[in-house]
């Protein structure tokens, strides 16, 4: 069975997260809505056939409610038909924008044969995407005034007149001192660098570019996304203790520290991504019709068909 027959059952399954989620908005904790999300998104997991595994998921670094890496999903464990499933998954997406009500919250997974999605610990990963038109011309492996040129050039615009998204973090200081001496203003998100890849991505968008680091987890789901729209992005696993790295080391075949590709990243065109909107933003967020009945809002990539969709459904939860 082909990944991309799975996909009404993996949107289910974002869906059913994006709605727990949502009713969360505004209210504070974070942790909560993030634990309701996991929940119903397992749920969900536990009865769609297939012989389903976490390869890589988000949870461990903040010590927040997940589905475990390694974790085996599906109804079909063990079965010698069913198709090996490897998952990559956050099933909520910018905890914080829920509990603030801000931009952006997502529930959303990657899926892609067995062994086709990076395996590793939950850690952190530098980044680098944008439209198709910058492929080969940027990359980690360059400093910031040459990928701002690169981008420039490729985009045929001026370097200052560049939209690039950078997280505000800490960690990014650099980052930041760096693009404004170049004359860029960077524009600054709290959380939600799938969708910042995404619009970066999207030749409607006016965001050309997103760099820095965020979460490995989304790297991966990014790196999917980004396959079926023929984006370019690139990622190198960041370690903050040694422990993460202990874990890579047994994980990953080879050089850990080394620049992963897209194509790295997720290795099969059998794949799919799948981001259900819980807060406005990049889909629009969850919306209760009637007590019990909600409206959500996904988007759809089906790498291999290169099928690219908004989805609308009514779903009736408890």
């Amino acid at each position: 069975m082909p990944t991309s027959e799975l996909t009404s059952e993996f949107l289910r399954a974002t869906e059913a997260a994006a709605i727990a989620a949502s009713k969360w908005k505004g209210l504070g904790d974070g942790k909560a809505a993030d634990g309701a999300a996991v929940e119903a998104m397992r749920g969900v997991f536990d009865s769609v056939p297939f012989d389903g595994r976490v390869a890589i998921g988000e949870g461990e670094r903040d010590d927040a409610p997940m589905l475990w890496i390694g974790e085996t999903l599906g109804s079909m464990q063990g079965d010698q038909n069913a198709l090996g499933i490897d998952i990559a998954v956050d099933p909520l997406e910018c905890t914080n924008h829920v509990a603030k009500d801000l931009p952006n919250a997502m529930a959303v997974l990657a899926a892609a044969p067995r062994g086709s999605l990076l395996h590793a610990p939950d850690c952190y990963m530098d980044k680098i995407a944008g439209p198709s038109e910058i492929s080969g011309h940027v990359s980690l492996e360059a400093d910031v005034a040459y990928n701002v040129e690169g981008a420039a050039n490729a985009l045929e615009k001026k370097a200052e007149h560049l939209q690039i998204v950078v997280m505000d973090r800490p960690r990014h200081e650099k980052l930041i001192s760096d693009l404004k001496q170049l004359s860029i203003n960077p524009i600054l998100i709290g959380d939600g660098d799938i969708a910042a890849a995404l619009n970066a991505a999207d030749p409607a968008s006016e965001i050309d570019m997103l760099m820095g680091i965020g979460a490995a987890p989304e790297g991966v789901i990014t790196a999917t996304a980004l396959r079926g729209l023929n984006a370019p992005f690139e990622g190198r696993l960041v370690f903050r203790n040694e422990g993460h790295r202990e874990r890579a080391i047994e994980m990953i075949e080879g050089d850990i520290e080394r620049i992963w590709g897209r194509d790295d990243l997720c290795k099969s065109e059998d794949s799919v991504f799948i981001g259900s909107g819980v807060c406005d933003g990049r889909t629009k967020g969850v919306e209760e019709i009637e007590e019990g009945v909600f409206r959500v809002n996904s988007e759809v990539i089906d790498v291999e068909s290169n099928k690219h969709q908004f989805v609308s459904s009514i779903v009736t939860s408890q």
